[in-house]
């Protein structure tokens, strides 16, 4: 873990009230593993840090945050070699960060926690992003591309307007479309149709809401498919280290803290309908 003050290099709004900035942090970038997540400083007004999902690392060292300024904040962005990150928080922080400047600073902790877990031997990679769910994931796909593996995303949003941009994913992964209108891509909820693809994966990520994970759950569940999936859970949190506590959440092992323990569970060991998200 690194506490780092970093300088903004850019940040633009990508789709309404949704903004990539992308800062100098190439400490982080040497460390971070995806599903791993940094703590944020947003301001002088605010005490407790913003927790935010590392969505890229590159060799250059540059991260970007994609996030919203009324809230739910996560994914990312692009530019060409850069680490990109995304930002998870809510009201008052990621405004404040949606109105930096070129050459403002930010003070950046981690990176923290348990991330992703990837399997030398698996060779076929289902992720499903919920949402802005997409943040981590890009990561993670990046990493196993890298390492030769297949990637399959299911890309799930409530409107068209809602999808991440194709543009911005990684080249050599599989992409299918799902919104909840049907405007683009397939009708109805991404979960619905994870279980089509779990025989052909050797491992299975998630990253989205609450919901989509307790939907997958079912599904699973209904169809009889027992393929483990890694999610990334996002609590609010305190200090983001462990000793507040704060994000405690119950598992089957027993208590566990999302900032020390997670982000990244497998989902038969959570009781989601016992986390507050």
């Amino acid at each position: 873990m690194k506490r780092v003050e970093a300088s903004v290099v850019s940040i633009r709004e990508l789709m309404p009230g949704c903004y990539q900035m992308c800062v100098m942090a190439s400490e982080i970038a040497n460390a971070a593993h995806p599903g791993q997540f940094l703590m944020v400083r947003c301001g002088d007004k605010l005490t407790l840090r913003r927790p935010i999902s590392i969505h890229k690392v590159t060799e250059s060292g540059e991260v970007c945050l994609l996030f919203t300024d009324a809230g739910l904040v996560r994914e990312n962005s692009i530019s060409s070699n850069r680490e990109r990150m995304s930002v998870s928080g809510k009201g008052e922080g990621t405004l404040w960060l949606s109105q930096r400047k070129r050459g403002d600073k930010l003070d950046l902790l981690g990176p923290l926690g348990n991330g992703f877990w990837l399997d030398s031997s698996s060779r076929n990679l289902l992720l499903v992003a919920g949402g802005i769910g997409i943040a981590p994931l890009v990561f993670l796909a990046e990493k196993a591309v890298s390492q030769g593996k297949f990637v399959k995303l299911l890309l799930g949003a409530r409107i068209k307007e809602g999808l991440y941009h194709s543009e911005f994913l990684p080249a050599g992964i599989d992409v299918e479309l799902v919104t909840e209108d049907g405007r683009a891509g397939r009708k109805g909820m991404v979960s619905e149709y994870v279980v089509e693809h779990v025989d052909w994966a050797d491992q299975v990520y998630a990253c989205g809401p609450k919901a989509m994970y307790e939907s997958i759950a079912r599904e699973m569940m209904e169809k009889h498919a027992k393929k483990p999936v890694q999610l990334s859970l996002e609590v609010r949190m305190g200090c983001g280290m462990g000793a507040c506590y704060g994000c405690s959440i119950p598992t089957k092992q027993g208590m566990k803290r999302v900032c020390l323990d997670g982000p990244v569970f497998n989902l038969d060991e959570v009781f989601l309908e016992e986390v507050r998200l």
